[in-house]
């Protein structure tokens, strides 16, 4: 099925510490009853080993939105800026974002 009226939000993070893996999954978690999110996927890599397969990251996030309007949104709830500041900030040396929009 072609998802339309979707806001795509990905977000791969990578741990000071793998030891923190379980407590970032756990500030994840927190995320879910915020409203704007249509749909939300918390996962680790997929035991895949093709050469186009990024498995260097330790924990993703996948959000959907219905729309840059619910996602900005998200942005700014309470909620999501304390997962920032309590779990992403303290426990990943690197975090990267792909947004993307239907076309």
């Amino acid at each position: 099925m072609l998802l339309k009226n979707t806001f795509v939000h990905h977000v791969h993070f990578w741990l000071n510490d793998k030891a923190d893996e379980q407590q970032l999954i756990d500030g994840l978690n927190t995320l879910i009853p915020i409203p704007h999110i249509r749909e939300i996927h918390i996962g680790v890599p997929a035991e895949t080993f093709r050469s186009v397969v990024d498995r260097s990251y330790d924990v993703s996030l996948l959000l959907l939105f219905d729309s840059p309007e619910a996602q900005e949104a998200y942005q700014v709830d309470p909620t999501h800026v304390l997962f920032a500041e309590n779990y992403a900030k303290p426990l990943c040396s690197k975090v990267v974002v792909s947004n993307s929009i239907n076309v």
